[in-house]
Formats: C-alpha cells, sequence, structure tokens
C-alpha cells in the first residue's frame, strides 16, 4: 500500500498505525501541494497496490481532488478541516465546526500539550485508535470530520 500525505505528522501517524496493525507493506510518502497535486503524484507513483492519498481540506477546493482520485483508482482520506481533526477523534467527540486548522491543533493541544506540526507521537494514540475511528464513522461529511478511518481500517484488513 501506498499513503500519499501531505505533511511529517501524517507520515509519523502511518508509521506508527503500520506497526501497530499486522506486518503490512504501508509506505507513507510526503508529498507537500494541494489535493489534487497529492492524487496526480499517488497516480505518478502507481504500481499494482493500493494507493492512498491522506489529504486536508484547509483552504482548498477539494472537489478537484475527489474527482480526479475517483477517475485513477485512488482513495481517499479527507479530513476537514485538517489532519488534526483525526487525531483529536482519538480523545474525545469533536462535533463543532472548527474556524481553522490552528484552531483544530489549539484543540489538540488540550489533549496532546507541546503537540507541534511534524512531532507527532503515536505511541500516545496507539490504545485510542479504536475510539477515533468509532468517533469518526459518527460524524459524517463536513467540518468537522475525517475519512482517515477508512484507512485504518484497510491497512488492519491487509
Amino acid at each position: 500500500m501506498l499513503a500519499v500525505c501531505c505533511g511529517q505528522t501524517e507520515q509519523a501517524y502511518l508509521d506508527g498505525l503500520k506497526r501497530l496493525s499486522k506486518p503490512v507493506t504501508l509506505k507513507p510518502v510526503v508529498k507537500v501541494g494541494s489535493p489534487a497535486q497529492l492524487v496526480r503524484h499517488a497516480v505518478k507513483l502507481r504500481e499494482n497496490d493500493e494507493h492512498w492519498c491522506v489529504v486536508d481540506v484547509d483552504e482548498f477546493d477539494i472537489d478537484e481532488a475527489i474527482a480526479e482520485a475517483a477517475s485513477s483508482g485512488i482513495s481517499l482520506a479527507v479530513s476537514n478541516p485538517c489532519f488534526e481533526v483525526w487525531l483529536i477523534l482519538h480523545f474525545a467527540d469533536c462535533t463543532a465546526g472548527l474556524a481553522s486548522p490552528k484552531a483544530a491543533s489549539d484543540k489538540l493541544r488540550k489533549h496532546l500539550p507541546g503537540y507541534a506540526k511534524g512531532a507527532l507521537d503515536f505511541a500516545r494514540l496507539a490504545e485510542l485508535v479504536d475510539k477515533a475511528v468509532e468517533r469518526a464513522k459518527a460524524l459524517g461529511a463536513g467540518n468537522p470530520s475525517s475519512d482517515m478511518w477508512r484507512l485504518v481500517e484497510v491497512v488492519r484488513k491487509h
């Protein structure tokens, strides 16, 4: 499996997740850019594996990425507004809209004091992944939301 993501936080999470699961060949690749650029990068890297892009809505028009992913067979794990929503869901429900990625990071620091992008300690989340999956499934689409649960379930099945 290949997972193209937009930052070191996502990469650290995916590296931790693959250690938590059965032996799985999950290769996180960091690519800075818009969600659509990440999808195009995943297409370039395509082999016979399953391919995912872990993307944030942030200020991007996510529809372009969704269309490109659908037409090229790339699966998306979209977090709205950002990946930190997925991290928050490990600790608590998150149902109120978040005004910005900064607001999401501030909310996450209530559960992970000292949290900074790129400095994620997956060990603090490992026991809470099931709860995050449950909470994310209950959210549905919109702000806040995260489809990371879909990727987690695929990784666990491999």
